[in-house]
């Protein structure tokens, strides 16, 4: 049986864990803030060490790293190179920036361990069922571990994006399309909001979900929050920003391309934080519901 370490199990690491069960994948797993009803499912080995988890698995190792981008990421591989061995790989499946993960990469290829960048998408759903994924690193060690991204994403839902920093900088453009689509989803419902007609918006957001042009995940994550709270009543309207948009308008100034719509969704969540608007509690409800992002309650 194929193991893969994993560090992390958060809401993103624990479906993803389940996956990989799912495809016969023995998961050995690391988590000083696991919560004791996952660590009590038998079917993950869990450890009470970095060490001692790679110590459980055989070479060459291959480590998922599905934690916080920036410092928690960076502490995590500075640890794992004290005890991972040559052509081990390391998969950074979380939203690092794409500058820091070329970074890491040429710090790791100096110790000639690889490393993997795994932008994932889909949210906890497809983390448990199928999900997005855009890969970068090396092009032969991506062959060498295909199957684990076959094993996880949905059908015709994983590729190899390029070279080292490749795969999380496509993630990063793909959240800053998703900040524009749903700024324009909450300013529309916002606009319904504010007409002169009794609507319900439950009803209009299940129309929309069911084979209109605008049907896809992002109309289904809000037909089930309006379903749960028809008119968002028990949400405020603030909206975290995760870094992922702020980076996508700082890699379009360096490279000189206009993204108007995505700036701007940006800097409504910025003002969000001191403007609540309808449109602001509806993306803050969809946030909740395909990802578990805090939702500031009433």
């Amino acid at each position: 049986m194929k193991k893969v370490g994993i560090i992390g199990l958060g809401r993103m690491g624990y479906n993803l864990s389940l996956n990989m069960i799912d495809h016969e994948i023995e998961v050995h797993a690391y988590d000083k803030l696991v919560n004791e009803e996952i660590k009590n499912n038998q079917k993950i080995r869990f450890y009470e060490s970095i060490e001692k988890m790679i110590i459980s698995l055989s070479t060459p190792r291959i480590i998922w790293l599905m934690v916080p981008a920036g410092e928690i990421t960076e502490t995590v591989i500075e640890e794992l190179t004290k005890h991972l061995s040559p052509e081990d790989i390391i998969i950074d499946g979380g939203n690092s920036k794409y500058i820091d993960t070329i970074r890491r990469y040429n710090m790791l290829k100096s110790k000639q361990i690889n490393l993997i960048d795994c932008g994932t998408s889909g949210g906890t759903e497809g983390a448990r069922d199928g999900a997005s994924l855009m890969v970068g690193g090396e092009k032969d060690v991506y062959e060498r571990i295909k199957w684990l991204f076959k094993a996880l994403a949905t059908d015709d839902g994983y590729a190899y994006m390029g070279k080292s920093g490749s795969g999380h900088f496509v993630k990063m453009v793909h959240n800053g399309i998703e900040y524009g689509m749903m700024q324009a989803i909450g300013e529309g419902f916002d606009l319904l909001k504010n007409s002169d007609f009794d609507l319900n918006f439950e009803d209009i957001s299940k129309v929309w979900a069911h084979g209109s042009i605008i049907e896809g995940l992002l109309m289904d994550t809000i037909y089930r929050a309006l379903q749960k709270d028809k008119n968002l009543n028990k949400i405020i309207g603030r909206v975290d920003d995760s870094g992922e948009g702020q980076w996508t308008v700082e890699a379009a100034l360096k490279y000189k391309v206009s993204i108007p719509v995505i700036t701007q969704a940006l800097f409504s969540r910025y003002k969000s934080r001191d403007d609540e608007r309808f449109s602001e509690k509806v993306i803050s409800a969809m946030r909740f519901e395909f990802g578990g992002h805090k939702v500031y309650k009433k």
